[in-house]
């Protein structure tokens, strides 16, 4: 039986310090003070024997009842919502709304081609497609913020609560600008690597763990010109206007290939490899438009990896 003693606002205040991992910033954004925040997360702890939050040097984590429960309230907030916007849905005649999350891994070939072949379904559906990190998307999809996200395959310890399903494999390439002095075959790459300046994955994407077996493995313990973006448009800017070095998935930068813009360093890159597929939370059941769309990316994926 639900204790009566839970609230909407309970439920509410959790999810979002949880998601911020912080007091202050979810009392910004719920637009309530400190101590309201502090008093209902303290009476959710009443109410549930246990305690969700503890402290975590000068700011808090979550506990292992916490993160248990936080994928139920969770799904309860999905379903308010969802129930919300289908009386809203129903009142002005439009579809229900998609929210999908899209690394930039698919956001330049996949998407796009998913997209399209979407809107010729005429399904009513309105779409809110955004990226950012992996851990940003996963986290919005794990409190109902968005309904599906797309792209590689995060660690195992990330997955807690989804369900992966497996579209296609990429790798990592080391591109640069057409005429850089490492594809005259004059200069070792490896060995002339840390002359050019480097643009790296952030240490919170999932290729980078990849990438820096990847150059340990051919002997780069460091880069001393290392700059870390996730940036596609200043990667392209930057790569295209200087000597600069992109290490970045396959994906984000395969048409800029296919175009001629960019030039991939002929070194073998293969053991980057790794999966790039759908992942959405356990306890969720896919709409009918949520459906079609998830069908269309599995169309326009086999697409372009037919292609390769």
């Amino acid at each position: 039986m639900i204790d009566a003693r839970i609230k909407f606002r309970h439920l509410q205040t959790f999810v979002e310090v949880a998601r911020q991992k912080s007091v202050v910033k979810a009392a910004d954004l719920l637009n309530v003070t400190q101590p309201a925040v502090t008093k209902t997360i303290r009476e959710l702890e009443e109410v549930l024997g246990v305690s969700v939050f503890e402290r975590d040097g000068r700011g808090i984590k979550i506990t292992r009842y916490g993160e248990v429960f936080l994928r139920h309230a969770g799904a309860a907030l999905t379903a308010l919502r969802q129930g919300l916007d289908s009386v809203s849905q129903e009142r002005s005649g439009e579809g229900p709304p998609i929210r999908v999350g899209a690394l930039p891994t698919v956001s330049t070939r996949i998407m796009p081609r998913a997209i399209a072949l979407f809107l010729e379904e005429k399904t009513g559906a309105r779409l809110k497609i955004v990226t950012g990190e992996n851990a940003v998307l996963l986290e919005q999809l794990r409190v109902g913020d968005l309904d599906l996200v797309v792209g590689r395959l995060a660690a195992p310890d990330r997955m807690t609560g989804f369900s992966f399903e497996h579209l296609y494999s990429e790798q990592v390439v080391f591109a640069v600008r057409a005429g850089h002095p490492l594809l005259s075959g004059k200069q070792s790459v490896f060995a002339h690597l840390g002359d050019y300046p480097v643009l790296m994955p952030t240490r919170a994407s999932i290729i980078r763990p990849f990438v820096e077996r990847y150059l340990i493995a051919n002997g780069i313990a460091g880069l001393p010109n290392q700059i870390e973006t996730v940036s596609d448009s200043f990667g392209r800017a930057f790569v295209r206007s200087s000597d600069a070095i992109w290490i970045i998935s396959n994906g984000v930068i395969a048409t800029d290939i296919e175009d001629g813009l960019l030039t991939a360093l002929p070194i073998d890159t293969s053991e980057t490899k790794g999966p790039v597929g759908l992942t959405m939370r356990t306890d969720a059941i896919p709409s009918l438009p949520l459906s079609i769309l998830m069908q269309t990316i599995r169309e326009a994926a086999e697409a372009v990896t037919a292609k390769a």
